[in-house]
């Protein structure tokens, strides 16, 4: 069973469609968060003590951009 992921995101954000084109080559479905359309989920990446996006959460985890840390977030995602 996968597990949840979601991506916060903004308006014209190429890393941010970057990590989102990636995750569904993978087959790894997301929920979207664009926190130019609600402050609240600014509030959420701000409490994952990041300050900007991309942000990618799996089970908790949270990495910012699109590094290996995506990709071993990729990985625990299909787990």
């Amino acid at each position: 069973m996968s597990k949840q992921v979601i991506v916060y995101t903004t308006n014209d954000c190429i890393e941010c469609t970057m990590v989102k084109q990636v995750l569904t080559q993978e087959g790894i479905s997301f929920e979207t968060r664009n926190v130019s359309t609600n402050p609240e989920y600014q509030k959420e990446v701000e409490a994952y003590g990041f300050l900007g996006v991309p942000v990618t959460v799996v089970d908790h985890r949270a990495v910012k951009g699109f590094t290996n840390e995506l990709k071993e977030l990729m990985e625990l995602a299909k787990k």
